[in-house]
């Protein structure tokens, strides 16, 4: 079955782009530009060190705390609108002026600039020192059906503090998106993030009216799914390839940094992973297991490309040899050499955590197994001290998949873990109480009613092809299938029904809204607009979801675009709720 095409997002490169120079220009002369750390390789996207000196900046700083005392006297400050890095912010100026040096200072605040900012900026008496820009760092496409926020802290801010201070900017970038790509006629909604952003935009769009695509074609419905309903998936540990790398590296705005473990060199390289590495992509979602072959066989396709020389006997057959083929060679041989050492890396890693025995106590978890043994396995990993937060994804998904853990078992393990960890994690404890993440048993059994209800587990694991795969399941080996996949897919069958079905089963909202103005509503089914489908994740998208819905779409013949305020795995969901390890 064909996938139909979807939207290029060109457009939202070069409009990010142009937005930027204005506020550089908007400075005149040469500055230098101060960069919050949690924005560096999300500006990577669209500007590099080149193009901000082609327009007017000097030197380039990540904004840290102490002074900054070296520089031009033109300074603008791109930061997020959080209270510390202001607070840095204001310590540089404070210290430029206690040693005599006059600046002009600008603050943008990305994406927009709050009043708790302002407020620690006059406490700090800086206020009047400086202007203000806002900058909408919008969607961030990571590859060609993939765009990101790059919001980390939206979890946190919305799941656990109730802070809907990034709703508004969340439903503007969807706006924004309508603008190039006409009006979306249908969006669902499941959860209360959901319901509040559909509700925004909803408001937005009867103010301002339809849009027509510029650039086609449209997508014809758009399905907002709140992290809170699904967090048993980030908590597994991922199987696909993009997965293990994100689980064992670390990818961060799509680019992963390998060290010399992987490279051979003694320094780090850094690696852009999209549809543009033909190598990635043809292994980016392929279950671990098959991709060490698959790299074997293209590294002997390889090296047969370049035998090829010897066989060449004219000036002319060389000089097409080397234009049109050496090129691409020689970039699949570098892609291939640290994919490869990547995959060595990741076995040495996996077999000295014996990663078989934590599949298998998480695979009985999921099949609802509530085996003795993994218990006792889970107290070994707090003994050993292994991670904690690999620990605590453990202790984490037994509690959800079993409707909690029984009281005598909780008290201990959290003990132990405490007595190992340090009791700083107490206030770990109550954040993950407060999501539901670590508790005692209720009387719901929640993920076990999902589990009979969407078919999460296969009734025959072993009849899962992993190499060869026709069922979302084999993104975790077989064992399950991600409850936010199987959301997506009965949306797409059954429309809203199954979101009024699972918001009774969750306790939580959802939401539907059809445009029944100048724009052709369509219902999920059938048009060729309908068949491009944006889901939009709030909390934040593994890269096992993604994996599942690519294959999901080819199934059902949709293009499916995947839109997410983050990429989440289980490490940086906890990191992102303990206070411990705020960064």
């Amino acid at each position: 079955m064909a996938v139909p095409s979807g939207p290029k997002f060109t457009h939202l490169k070069d409009e990010t782009r142009d937005n930027l120079v204005a506020i550089l220009e908007s400075v005149p002369e040469m500055k230098d530009l101060v960069i919050d750390p949690q924005l560096m390789k999300p500006l990577d996207h669209f500007t590099g060190a080149s193009f901000l000196k082609e327009h007017g900046v000097n030197k380039i700083f990540k904004l840290e705390s102490g002074k900054l005392e070296v520089g031009g006297d033109k300074r603008i400050y791109l930061l997020r609108p959080e209270l510390l890095s202001t607070k840095y912010v204001a310590d540089h100026i404070n210290n430029d002026k206690m040693s005599g040096k006059n600046r002009s200072y600008k603050i943008v605040f990305v994406p927009r600039k709050l009043y708790s900012c302002e407020v620690i900026l006059e406490q700090e008496g800086v206020y009047g020192d400086v202007s203000f820009d806002e900058f909408q760092l919008g969607f961030i496409p990571l590859d060609e059906d993939v765009l990101t926020l790059e919001i980390p802290s939206f979890l946190k801010d919305f799941f656990l503090d109730g802070d809907q201070t990034s709703l508004s900017f969340v439903a503007c970038s969807l706006m924004n998106l309508q603008r190039w790509y006409g009006t979306i006629p249908s969006t669902y909604g499941l959860g209360n993030c959901a319901k509040m952003v559909g509700e925004l935009l909803k408001n937005m769009l009867d103010e301002e009216g339809d849009y027509k695509p510029v650039d086609g074609p449209e997508i014809g419905s758009l399905i907002l799914i709140d992290r809170g309903v699904d967090f048993v998936t980030p908590l597994c540990s991922q199987v696909t390839y993009a997965g293990v790398l994100d689980d064992t590296f670390g990818i961060r705005s799509g680019v992963v940094e390998f060290g010399p473990d992987v490279t051979g060199k003694d320094q780090n390289t850094k690696m852009l992973l999209n549809d543009q590495d033909l190598v990635f992509c043809d292994i980016r979602d392929r279950h671990f297991s098959n991709v060490f072959g698959y790299l074997s066989q293209k590294a002997k396709d390889v090296q047969s490309g370049y035998d090829k020389r010897q066989q060449l006997s004219t000036v002319s057959d060389m000089r097409q040899f080397v234009s049109s083929e050496l090129r691409g060679l020689r970039q699949q041989h570098k892609g291939l050499t640290l994919h490869i050492g990547a995959c060595e890396v990741v076995l040495k890693t996996k077999t000295k955590e014996n990663f078989e025995r934590r599949l298998q106590a998480e695979h009985n978890m999921l099949e609802l197994i509530e085996d003795k043994e993994d218990i006792d396995y889970a107290e070994e990993n707090i003994i050993r001290q292994i991670t904690p937060f690999k620990t605590l994804q453990l202790l984490c998904l037994m509690s959800l998949t079993r409707g909690g853990v029984e009281p005598k078992v909780h008290r201990s393990l959290k003990h132990k873990f405490l007595q190992s960890f340090g009791h700083e994690h107490m206030l770990t404890f109550n954040s993950l109480k407060q999501l539901g993440l670590y508790t005692e048993p209720d009387k719901k059994g929640t993920f076990k009613i999902l589990s009979k209800r969407l078919s999460l587990v296969p009734k025959d694991v072993g009849k899962i092809d992993l190499k060869n795969p026709q069922d979302m399941s084999y993104v975790f080996s077989g064992a399950y299938t991600p409850i936010s996949c199987r959301l997506i897919e009965q949306v797409l069958l059954n429309g809203i029904p199954t979101f009024e079905e699972m918001s009774r089963l969750l306790a939580v909202e959802y939401f539907s809204s059809r445009m029944t103005s100048s724009v052709k509503s369509s219902s999920v089914h059938g048009t060729r607009a309908s068949k491009c489908v944006l889901v939009m994740f709030l909390g934040g998208c593994t890269f096992s979801e993604i994996s599942a819905l690519r294959l999901l779409a080819k199934k059902l013949g949709y293009r499916i675009i995947v839109a997410t305020t983050s990429i989440l795995n289980g490490t940086r969901l906890l990191e992102s709720v303990t206070e411990t390890n705020r960064k």
